[in-house]
């Protein structure tokens, strides 16, 4: 049985008066008058810019858990995406792109069957040699998917010159912002009227550029321990098919679950080669523990002291 408590008007005023009322004050986040991308400062006073990151900057800041997520996780891929995009002479600031793409989740699959860190479709995979097969699907290796991913941001500005457009052109495809940009006489993806994710996407890697770089500023407050540290994996090169994966994993004193967490892009319960050879990742025994609190901090700026 439940009982109800009536509470006339007066007496909430009264209780109103004899007591202190303390409010959860949320504030809106401050939108830069400009900010640099790919090394270019873009100004964001026009009204359309302005809004844009201001409606991105509001998410991630108030959708709390999952941006402190990202954090976590980019402590331990950054490390693995930032030399490949120097050594493809990619600007470091699109590992932001696979933040927004992604989730920095390996495993992500999206509703219309994109997977990976960045999200490819299987026909671009394959046009930038990545390997699908039954038992193998490359867009899950963290390596190979960011290599690839170079290729298409290289081949992308070798259309356009301009890093902006080439951010709208991963979400939108190189043909679709090429194909607006001449029907609507303008030659910067900011300008383009297109579909909302489109329109939001390079607002997106703006913002999470800027909480990512400032993230106390935002309201996120992390220390070192709540990264997720870089796990130390040894590589096993094998030329030969698998044909029970988790015999392997035995062999090689790990649980089958590691060797797939360390390894999203086995497919399969085997592994078949097809005269190719693959590097198998093996997590070390020694580094699968949080006995010591994590002390690699990849970018300081995301850790109070």
């Amino acid at each position: 049985m439940t009982a109800y408590l009536s509470v006339s008007s007066d007496d909430a005023e009264r209780v109103m008066e004899d007591r202190p009322v303390v409010f959860s004050m949320t504030v809106t986040p401050t939108v830069p008058t400009q900010i640099t991308f790919c090394n270019e400062t873009i100004d964001l006073s026009r009204y359309n810019m302005y809004e844009g990151m201001d409606r991105e900057l509001s998410s991630f800041t108030y959708f709390h858990s999952t941006t402190m997520l990202l954090m976590k996780r980019a402590n331990r891929y950054f490390p693995v995406i930032e030399p490949i995009l120097k050594a493809y002479g990619v600007p470091d600031d699109f590992k932001y792109l696979a933040v927004i793409e992604s989730n920095m989740d390996p495993r992500a699959v999206s509703p219309a069957r994109a997977a990976g860190l960045w999200q490819f479709m299987e026909g671009t995979a394959r046009d930038y040699k990545l390997t699908i097969t039954p038992t193998v699907d490359e867009r899950y290796n963290v390596q190979l998917a960011t290599e690839a991913a170079c290729k298409y941001l290289r081949d992308a500005y070798s259309r356009y010159g301009n890093w902006v457009s080439v951010a709208a052109s991963y979400n939108a495809g190189m043909g679709r912002i090429s194909s607006e940009m001449s029907r609507q006489k303008t030659t910067s993806a900011l300008n383009l009227w297109v579909v909302e994710e489109t329109a939001r996407y390079v607002y997106r890697i703006f913002a999470i550029k800027q909480i990512f770089e400032n993230p106390y500023k935002y309201g996120f407050v992390i220390q070192a321990k709540d990264l997720y540290k870089p796990i130390v994996c040894d590589e096993v090169t094998v030329s030969r098919n698998i044909p029970d994966l988790a015999a392997f994993a035995l062999e090689h004193n790990i649980t089958y679950a590691d060797l797939k967490r360390f390894n999203h892009w086995l497919r399969d319960t085997k592994l078949e080669v097809n005269g190719r050879s693959y590097v198998i990742l093996i997590p070390r025994e020694s580094e699968l523990y949080y006995n010591v609190p994590n002390q690699v901090v990849h970018d300081p700026r995301w850790v109070v002291r």
